[in-house]
């Protein structure tokens, strides 16, 4: 019977010990698999900023041609719209192309921002026309201080 009873509790001391190792094996892949998650939603966040920033240049270029400013009276953004809609879907509305081309104008040198902001962020600070406010709610917002939705929140409070 003392054999038995032994066997018995070494049995469930096994059962517990292979429990709590593949708690932690199931804990090393959720946290392996979040860390994916989160690289690989900020290399897309960059890869976006950086494309709309050089769209936006491109538009500036092309409405400068060459020179130091642009012809204006065009329906530029308005013809372009529709191309892009037409080649590339949604997201290229008027709107997002004035945008781009805005994001471009602001921000001359594209890493300043595209490494610490979502195009969200950048959607709301090129709304900000005093560069020392602009500057403020941008260091804000790639500080983390304030989260995507709640700095967005604050910049439209002011």
């Amino acid at each position: 019977m003392r054999i038995l009873y032994i066997m018995s509790n070494i049995e469930k001391y096994s059962d517990v010990l292979v429990d709590v190792e593949l708690n932690t094996l199931a804990e090393n892949i959720t946290r392996l698999v979040s860390d994916a998650k989160t690289h690989l939603s900020q290399s897309i966040n960059t890869t976006l900023v950086l494309t709309y920033w050089n769209i936006g240049k491109y538009i500036v270029e092309f409405e400068q041609e060459g020179n130091a400013k642009a012809r204006y009276g065009t329906a530029l953004l308005s013809s372009l719209a529709k191309l892009l809609r037409n080649k590339l879907g949604k997201g290229y509305s008027r709107p997002n192309l004035n945008n781009m081309r805005k994001f471009y104008l602001l921000y001359p040198i594209c890493q300043t921002v595209s490494d610490k902001l979502s195009w969200s962020h950048i959607c709301e600070l090129i709304t900000i026309d005093d560069d020392l406010e602009r500057n403020f709610y941008e260091k804000e917002c790639s500080n983390c201080l304030f989260l995507n939705t709640n700095c967005i929140c604050q910049i439209k409070k002011n």
